[in-house]
Order: C-alpha cells, then sequence, then structure tokens
C-alpha cells in the first residue's frame, strides 16, 4: 500500500487521484507521523462501508415517511418512496 503525506495530496490531488483509479489500491494518508486517513475507489466504499450506506438510506427514507405524515408541502408522495425503496429509477 502506498503512503502519502497530507502536504502531498494538497500539492497533487489529481495525481494521487489518478493512482488510486489506476492501481485500485487504498492510498494511506499521514499527517505528523501519524496515519489519518484512508483513500479508497467508490467501489471498495461500496463493498466495505455497505452497512453505513444502507443506514443512511434508511434514515432518509424514514425522513421521507415522517414527512408525508405531516403532510408538508413539497413532500414526496407514497408511491414515490415505494419506488425508492424497491430501486426503481424515477
Amino acid at each position: 500500500m502506498e503512503q502519502v503525506n497530507a502536504l502531498a495530496i494538497r500539492n497533487r490531488l489529481g495525481e494521487i487521484l489518478d493512482r488510486l483509479s489506476a492501481t485500485g489500491e487504498p492510498i494511506l494518508v499521514s499527517k505528523g507521523r501519524k496515519l489519518r486517513a484512508v483513500l479508497v475507489t467508490p467501489e471498495d466504499f461500496e463493498k466495505r462501508f455497505l452497512d453505513y450506506k444502507v443506514k443512511e438510506d434508511k434514515k432518509r427514507l424514514l425522513d421521507q415517511m415522517h414527512a408525508l405524515r405531516k403532510k408538508k408541502k413539497g413532500s414526496s408522495d407514497s408511491i414515490s418512496i415505494l419506488r425508492q425503496l424497491r430501486g426503481y429509477v424515477e
């Protein structure tokens, strides 16, 4: 795994992102000799953090459902929420 410091990220972000997408290997980001973050591809993020994404989606849909109960203007209707839950694209 490659390791870069925060200054290199700031100065050469485009180049580092190109390397990330070309190799697909995570890149460790350090600051002050301490590991602070890891850059991963969107595909790796979806595979490894799917639970986090599902939790966010669940919260968003529950918020929409609560808004429907309050019958606020401009909120989505129940059919569009069901379509989102089933994975249909609108």
